[in-house]
């Protein structure tokens, strides 16, 4: 029993006497945004948000270069992504496609249609990998 309740919040169990479950747009970004940088080869969201300051920044940071929309049960994804130089553009992006996917299905109960990618630089910075 799905529906929106506002524009940003999707009620993921309806009210069966205990209570209910929603789930914020910010909540579905920020899994996703942690699934892709949990890949090798990802240097950073397009918001410059790189492994070493994942954890000392906020939600906010944190979703930037990612985008959901989220329609029912169903959920599609836009990412931004930098990569490290000298990986596999498509493999990256097919791996970094198929981590959001799972993970966002796998915390949240809802099904993922669309997960694109957007490669939006590649960085030079020697010893990085």
């Amino acid at each position: 029993m799905e529906k929106d309740t506002n524009r940003n919040t999707h009620v993921l169990q309806g009210d069966d006497g205990i209570g209910s479950v929603q789930i914020a747009d910010e909540v579905v970004a920020m899994i996703a945004s942690l699934a892709a940088m949990e890949v090798e080869g990802v240097y950073s969201l397009a918001g410059k948000v790189t492994n070493e300051l994942m954890s000392k920044v906020g939600v906010k940071s944190l979703t930037r270069g990612v985008k959901v929309q989220v329609t029912g049960s169903s959920v599609k994804a836009d990412l931004a992504l930098s990569l490290e130089y000298g990986y596999n553009i498509p493999a990256t992006s097919q791996k970094v496609q198929e981590k959001v996917k799972n993970a966002i299905e796998n915390m949240t109960g809802l099904t993922v249609t669309d997960v694109n990618i957007r490669i939006v630089k590649v960085n030079m910075e020697p010893g990085r990998q």
